[in-house]
């Protein structure tokens, strides 16, 4: 049953795409590449990306300090 759900939805999703055609693409497309150049996305993606380190480091940091088993 779960398997038929799937590609019931898989094979509408497959159908709604295909209508939205080449020119939705190309629209969803130019608008991710404006975005992407935005000094505003760049920041955040900077801001993010600090976090994640910080977050690693600090996952590492524990990790390192516990005891062997």
């Amino acid at each position: 049953m779960a398997k038929l759900s799937f590609l019931a939805g898989f094979g509408a999703g497959y159908v709604l795409g295909s209508r939205a055609g080449r020119e939705r693409y190309e629209q969803i497309r130019r608008a991710w590449e404006h975005a992407k150049d935005d000094p505003r996305l760049q920041s955040l993606a900077g801001i993010a990306q600090a976090k994640a380190d910080d977050a690693v480091s600090t996952l590492k940091s524990q990790l390192g300090s516990e005891p062997p088993r």
